[in-house]
Formats: C-alpha cells, structure tokens, sequence
C-alpha cells in the first residue's frame, strides 16, 4: 500500500512521531464527523483562548541535525576528574545494564505498575533494590525508591512531625549534614513553620524540644563517627532520629539500624548510575518497622494470584494521594523506579562479595591519600573516614590548591576558607591520588618520591571496631546468581519479558501520556559530556549545559506564555510544591503574610491537596458542576468568603475530566478579583501546546509534566521532571541554591538536592521541542485531540462517554462510564481492566476521578490501525459483557472475572470453566499472531496488605 508521504516528507521528526498519516488523519475525522482538523480543534477549544499566532520557536531539525547539535552542546561541558563528592560520586555503569535497561525502551517506556500482572518484572527488580537498601541501612523496612537525598531526607522530618509529641516543634539537623539536604529540609520546614536547629550533634543539649534529628554518616566533610549514643540521647526526649548515609559506606560500616536510627535515607546514585549533573537518581528510604504506614512513596509488596503463586504488586496504596489528598503527609507519586532498576543490578551484579571489594578499595585510596599529604605537611583533620578527607590550611594556600587543581583538570570541594574536601570513588585510580599529591607537593605539579611506597602500604579500616561491619547483607541467592554476563543479560531479559511496555503496544492511560520516546531523543543522555559531570562543578566547565537550560527555559516559556521558568523540580510533584511556594513568596513580600487559603476544585489530581498542605496553605474544596467543570456559583462563594486569606486556586486545564472549560478566563479573573494567584496544574498540556498558552488566558504559574507532553519517559514510575514556569511578577521568586547561583533574586529554598533537578533527562525535552518545532508541536496537540474524539466516537454506544465540552467534544483524552455494567452484569471497573491484558494491552487509568469509569488517552503517537485495534478490543469486551447481562455467562466465574489468564492457566489438563480456553487466551486475531503472556493472574490485594512482606522472601517462597 503506498505511503500518502512523499519522500522529501519522510525525513520530517514530527511525520515520526506522529502516528496517523495523512490519509488516516482524514479517515478519523471522517468518523467523528469534523470536516478537517481546524474545524475539530475549534469545536473543542473555547475561542477567547486561541493562540491567533504561531509559537516562535527555532526552525525544527532532524535527527541527524539534532545529534550534532547535542554533541557540540555536550562538547561544550568539560569533565574533569571529580573530587567533589557531597552526595554525588563518579561510577562504572557496567556494559551489560547501560545497553539493556538505560538504553532499552522495554525498560524505560514501562508505566507505574499499578497493574501488577504485567508488571512483575520491574516489580522483582524493585523488591530487590529494597531488598538491598534494608540488609544495606540495618532497617526492616524501605521503599521502592525516592526523588533525592535531600527531598528524602525532608520527607523523613515530615514522617517525625506526623510522630511528634505535644510541645516539640522543632527539628535539628547537624552541621555536618550536605549543604543541599540542608537547605531542602529548611525549604520544606519554613512553609510550615517548623524551627530548624543546626548543629553539633555531639554538643547539642537538648533545651530546645525536638521532635526529630537528621545527621550524615559518614559526615559531608568525611568523618565517620560512633552516633550511637546521639541516637540514645535523641530517643530519652522522646524524638526519632534519621541518618543521611552511603550505601557504599555501609557495606563496611556499622549500619544506622544497628546504632539506633529510626529512619536511613540517602541516594543510591554511585551504585552505576551516571551523576547526570544532578540526576536522575534513586533516593532511598528504610524505617523501623512500626512507621511503615507512614512511610511515603511506594512499597513493592509479596502477595499472591488466584491460583495461589507468589505474585508482587504495590503494596498499600490506599496511601498514594488521590486516596488521602489533603490528609496526606507526602505528596510524593512518582520515584525513581529506572533508576532503582539499574541500582538493583549493581548490587545483583558485583554481590556482596564485589561491592565490599569496591568499598575497600575506595577507602584504602582515600587513607593513602591522606598519608601522602601527611607526608606533605598538610593537616588533615578527621582521622576516622571513609571516601572523604578535609584538608585545613591557610585560605591563599587553598586558593591556590584549587587553581592548580582545576589546571590538572581535577575539581576538589572547597567546605570553607579555610579548608578543602576531596572524595575518591569506584572511578579513583592510583595514578589519581599521585596526581593529588602533586597539587600539594611543594613546586607543585613535580612527582612525589613516596609515591610507590605509599600506594603500596598496609591500611586496614580507619575507624574504631564498634563502627565495623559484623552483620551479613544481600544474602538472598538474587545477589549472588549473575556473575557471568551471559546469566546477568538472562536475568534482566526475563524480568523485561514480564512487563507489558510501548514496545509492544500502546499504553493508553488518561491523565499520564504515554507517547513515544524517541531514539534519537534518548541516545544524547549517555554522551560523556552530560552523564558524567558532577552538579556543583564550575560553572565554566558546564557551558553546553547552561546554554542547553537557556533555550529550554525560552521554548517552554514562549509555549506557555510565561515569562520565567526553573527547570529545578524533578517531579510533577515537586512543581506543584514550588509553584505554591513561589506564590506564597510573593504575597509575603507584598505583606500579605495570611493569604493562606487554597482553593482546589473537587476533580483536582489527589497530588494538588496534598502539595498545598505542604506548602502551609489549608485546602477549601470547590464543587463541580455535572459536567465536570468547576462550579462558578461555587466559586465565587468560597472567593469571597474566603477574600481576606485567599492565596491561590489550583485548576488542571484541560480539566481532570477531559474537557476545556468555557469560562477558563473568568476562572481567573473571579480569583483575581479577590487577591489570590492562579496555578495551574500542567498535567494535561499535551492538549494546548501550540493553541493555547495558560500565561495568555489568565494563570499566573504551572507545573509542566516534561514525561508526559515533553516525551521523558516514565521509566516504570519515574523518572519525572516538573519544571515551573511563571509570571513575571513571580519571576524573582524562583526557587534558589546553596551550591550554583540559580532561581530568583528574593527566590524561595530549594525545592530539590541539585540546581537543575534531574538535568541530564532535559536533554530529552530539548530534543524533542527541538526536532518538532512550532507546526510540529501543534500539529501533534491537534492529532492528540484527533484521537480521544475517535476513540470516544467509536466507543460511547458500547461504553457511554461521562463528560464532553460545551460542543460536544473531548480534549485529548475521555472517560468512559462503567457503572451500567456494574448495574447490569456485577462487571466491576477492575473486570475490564485485567481483561484488557488478554487482548495485549495496559489497562487505561481506572476510577480517577471518578469511581467506576476508565480514562483514555491515546496520544498523537499512535498509528490509526493501533487506536482501532484498542477500540475493537473494548467493544469485544462490551460483546462479553453482554453475555452475562443476557445470562448466557454466569455473574461470577466469567471471562472477565477470571481474567487475565496465564499460560498455565490457558495449558492446564482440566478447564471447567464456561467459556473456551480459545475465548479466554486468545480474544482477538492480534493475540493469536503475538501473544503477551501476563506473568501471574489476578492478585489477591488483600493479603498483599494483610501480610506485608516488602524484601525479597527466602528462597523456599519460590520453589
């Protein structure tokens, strides 16, 4: 069949990631009866908020063009051997995982498995990485991961204050804490007021009552300390304590669990994941085991299915935020799930065994080290270290060491005036430290003489026997099965085999786009020249990067019509949190200190109560109109009850329910009009990129969900990234740094551990804009409009269609009402769901915001033959359905009930079931030609929660 392209238009991006030709593109139209794609789009988008312009962006590029541009980009970064530390250290990706889980999209374009029967691979690879960071911190509980150290590190204190006893307010955190922990942990604290004392946690007395205390083991200037009697101290005045730590270190350390901690947070980066100049990186977090309900983010638990094998799924999830909104004590809802992954094959890769190896490897360069400058003459203060040595000597001498350092192309840290900080790592050679004594040889730069003695001389641990590890970890068979390639490369295929990704088909989920992450959008993330260069590096060595965030920060802001951006927040949720921040910022410079109501409609993201809480603003919720628009009357009431301390409304636009709302300018102006700012929650801006901006139609923030509209992928649950864009009236509150000059000049604390958040998946973002261009993007935003009109046209007789627009039209995406079936045949929403596994596909997003309905988005990236085959499949099961409302299938024990089936299932010598193994298995043409087996069948959920068993069980468990 010839392809309606020509040939010139075939080296076009936007033509390879748009879906639907031409010829497609016209047949859909023809089915939701719009007579071309500009008529469509004005039937769905209110005509006050059309953009009447085209977006100035730069000319579009291909691939080919784009890849050279990132290179010279990347070029322009220079990557010095890194000394700095603090939190962040080079590592050795093995081969093995960089090709088959970081640059694998059967790894990165998997969903959050909230549908565990196709999701048991990453669910196995995350019950590892937790398995590992419980047997690592000595804590019997942990999750499946975290945004940083220093968001992890506030969520801990959050954890405490939940915990708190009458009278103690306040929070101490040590002085020997990393400065962007700090700093973090003070961000989150001031918005709602909590003290923060700083520290010696070895003098501290106690006068002021704490309800927590956070420290660094081993400290940020290196000294590794017996806490445990801190710990003690802590715990007589009736307060929790968290410890900030390596992993690393803890293979030879005493873990915080055995000297007393309460909780351990930390970052599981140096475990083969590139420093990215900030990330992305696996946070971790393990507590004691009486604070597990209150331990945020997600746990993978062990359950079983319904035939009674062990089967993983998310465990607890009644405490994910669209459950508890604004009673939620985290507003967390993403992690770090790829970057989990990869650390998870780290430790399953080199064992105990080799991890301890590394570990000591890395602290016997670290302690010849500081021999050779003893030898020197320069003082180094801690005695007892791991990785990290503090230099103190004269500030002209330091100046001048870290000049000749930077010649050598070496960063060190500079802790203060009068000191220095030096960190080895899995990377450091001794050729390294010869190099480093030659900073600090007098005439610099000439060849010690003690080299190869030193190098050669005995060390054995440089902190007392209390602080030596004695206890066993990663004992489970997992971490010691894949020492040969061939079996670790089997390994990780098996799990990717499990998992349901974009690789094999869509992915339609409502309100978190899954569309195509493009190769050539992916391969810039692994040049050296962004994966390996530290956060805190000179600004001069990192000039690709800066000029690659400038024409971000410009792109996004011309597409949002905003004036200013922080590309800082490295989640969905944490935009949401700074952009409340940055508006409760500016009402307090303009000394309005108790505008602090927030107004959030009831159809709000669960994420948009919780991040108000956090951000000190208390939540009145606003009612919705039947059709799912926010309720004017309502609205106007509560502005002006609330007029004196009204500080914000949150709306998502389009809005939760899919649709464009008509009175979107006198939203804003009703909120306006009684002194309060407007944020918009940007999860839905896959539907206005290139027809409407929200800066032009009234909102004075919004967050932007980069791996939803700007192709991120989501990596099994994360990584995200939420950059804010603002008005400039906010601009000069934009969330700052301790450690890079960034954000506003009143600008709020940081919001995340590194400048740029996650900076090395912008590189993503960038492509992306870069490659489609402005007619690129808006033609991608109307054929994402395109799509859910046709998948709602073809379904809404079989499946009734809850909301449209005033015209009758949904945005990029519906919900489909299931609760006549539930009525009708006992079909509940979950029924449909795993049923949509037999037929090869994820199940859409289920009961948000809704009970009992479905959510759809399609997207512009898939084909007019994947859509349809996605409605055929829906309007097969309605057929089934039909069935058991005609009573020729039972309201129990029926295809839906039973589904998904398994291979064992569809193979077992007895089927007494009443309906065919054919009808059960192989629903359709497209899965008998290319069958996704699903690895379990239906999970018992209860029992997942009943029995919470959150590390991997012993080996017996899988016989």
């Amino acid at each position: 069949m010839p392809d309606s392209r020509t040939p010139s238009e075939t080296d076009s991006f936007p033509l390879r990631h748009i879906g639907p030709d031409a010829t497609e593109v016209t047949e859909m139209l023809r089915v939701v009866a719009a007579p071309s794609l500009q008529a469509l789009v004005d039937q769905t988008l209110p005509a006050s908020i059309r953009l009447k312009r085209t977006l100035d962006l730069p000319p579009a590029v291909d691939e080919s063009r784009l890849l050279e541009e990132l290179e010279a980009l990347a070029s322009r970064n220079s990557v010095f051997r890194s000394f700095i530390g603090q939190g962040y250290s080079d590592t050795f990706v093995p081969p093995v995982i960089l090709r088959n889980v970081f640059q694998n999209p059967g790894w990165y374009t998997q969903y959050t498995p909230y549908q565990p029967e196709i999701s048991q691979g990453r669910l196995e690879a995350l019950l590892n990485f937790q398995t590992m960071v419980i047997d690592l911190t000595g804590l019997p509980v942990a999750n499946a991961s975290l945004l940083d150290e220093g968001t992890a590190a506030a969520e801990a204190m959050h954890l405490f204050q939940a915990l708190a006893k009458p009278g103690h307010d306040a929070f101490f955190v040590s002085d020997k804490v990393h400065p962007q922990t700090l700093e973090v942990v003070r961000t989150r604290a001031g918005a709602l007021g909590i003290p923060v004392i700083v520290g010696d946690a070895r003098t501290f007395d106690f006068s002021t009552k704490i309800f927590g205390a956070l420290v660094q083991y081993p400290a940020t200037d290196g000294l590794v300390e017996d806490l445990a009697s801190f710990f003690d101290r802590v715990h007589a005045e009736g307060a929790y304590a968290a410890a900030a730590t390596d992993l690393l270190a803890l293979t030879v350390l005493t873990p915080p669990g055995e000297l007393g901690a309460d909780v351990a947070v930390g970052s599981a980066q140096r475990f083969g994941v590139p420093m990215g100049f900030g990330g992305p990186h696996a946070a971790f977090f393990a507590v004691k085991q009486e604070f597990t309900r209150l331990l945020p983010g997600r746990i993978i638990g062990v359950s079983e299915d319904a035939q009674g094998h062990r089967a993983l799924r998310m465990a607890l999830q009644t405490r994910e935020q669209h459950i508890r909104r604004e009673k939620a004590t985290s507003n967390i809802c993403t992690a770090q799930a790829l970057l989990a992954v990869m650390a998870s094959f780290y430790a399953a890769w080199h064992g105990p065994e080799g991890l301890k190896a590394i570990a000591t490897r890395v602290h016997a360069l670290t302690v010849r080290l500081a021999r050779g400058l003893g030898r020197l003459g320069v003082k180094v203060k801690h005695a007892s270290v791991f990785d990290t040595i503090r230099l103190e000597m004269e500030p002209a001498e330091a100046d001048r060491a870290m000049v000749r350092a930077r010649d050598r192309k070496m960063n060190l840290r500079r802790l203060d005036a009068r000191s220095i900080g030096i960190s080895l790592d899995e990377t450091t050679r001794p050729e390294d430290v010869e190099a480093l004594w030659g900073v600090f040889a007098p005439g610099a730069g000439k060849a010690v003489d003690f080299a190869k003695e030193v190098l050669a001389s005995e060390v054995t641990p440089s902190w007392g026997p209390a602080l030596t590890r004695r206890s066993a970890y990663l004992t489970h068979p997992v971490f010691h099965r894949h020492r040969s390639e061939t079996e670790m490369l089997r390994y990780m295929k098996r799990l990717e085999a499990k998992d349901l990704s974009l690789t094999y088909a869509m992915i339609p989920l409502g309100s978190c786009t899954m569309k195509l992450n493009a190769t050539a959008e992916m391969i810039p993330v692994t040049f050296p020249g962004f994966s390996r260069l530290h956060p805190f590096a000179p600004p001069e060595q990192t000039e690709g990067y800066l000029q690659l965030f400038r024409e971000l920060e410009r792109m996004l802001a011309e597409i949002t019509g905003f004036a200013a951006v922080s590309l800082q927040p490295n989640a969905g949720s944490q935009g949401e949190y700074a952009g409340l921040l940055v508006i409760r910022k500016w009402h307090e410079s303009r000394g309005d200190q108790d505008r602090k109501v927030c107004l959030i409609p009831a159809s709000a993201h669960g994420t948009n109560p919780a991040s108000a809480v956090m951000a000190g603003f208390e939540v009145v919720v606003v009612k919705s109109d039947e059709d799912g628009s926010i309720d004017l009357v309502d609205l106007e009431a509560k502005s002006t009850q609330h007029q004196a301390r009204l500080g914000a409304l949150m709306v998502t636009y389009p809005s939760t329910h899919g649709v464009f709302e008509e009175e979107i300018r006198k939203i804003c102006d009703i909120v306006h009009g009684h002194g309060g700012q407007v944020y918009m929650d940007g999860a839905n801006m896959n539907a206005q990129v290139g027809l409407c901006r929200p800066g032009d139609f009234g909102a004075d923030v919004c967050h932007l969900n980069l791996h939803k509209t700007f192709c991120i992928p989501h990596g099994g649950g994360g990584p995200g990234m939420g950059p804010i864009c603002v008005a400039a009236h906010l601009a000069p509150f934009l969330p700052g740094h301790p450690a890079v000059k960034v954000g506003g000049a009143q600008g709020t604390g940081p919001v995340s551990a590194a400048p740029w958040g996650s900076a090395s998946i912008l590189v993503i973002s960038y492509a992306y804009i870069r490659m489609m261009g402005a007619a690129g993007l808006t033609r991608a935003t109307e054929v994402a409009i395109l799509a859910a009109n046709y998948v709602a046209t073809r379904l809404a007789e079989h499946f009734p269609v809850l909301y449209r627009g005033a015209r009758g039209r949904v945005a990029h995406e519906c919900i489909l009402d299931l609760r006549g079936v539930k009525r009708s045949a006992g079909i509940e929403v979950d029924d449909v769901a795993k049923r949509r596994i037999d037929y090869g596909f994820h199940a859409p997003t289920v009961s948000f915001p809704v009970a009992g309905t479905v959510m759809v988005e399609p997207t512009e990236s898939e084909s007019k033959a994947e859509l349809d085959r996605f409605c055929d499949a829906m309007i097969s099961i309605r057929k089934e359905i039909a069935e058991v409302e005609a009573g020729r299938q039972p309201r129990e024990g029926n295809v839906l009930k039973n589904s998904p089936h398994t291979a064992e299932v569809a193979t077992a010598d007895g089927w007494d079931r009443p309906y065919s193994r054919q009808l059960g298995a192989f629903p359709s043409a497209f899965v008998r030609a290319s069958k996704f087996w699903p690895a379990v069948g239906r999970l018992n959920n209860v029992l997942g929660d009943r029995k919470l068993i959150c590390s991997c069980p012993p080996i017996e468990d899988y016989a």
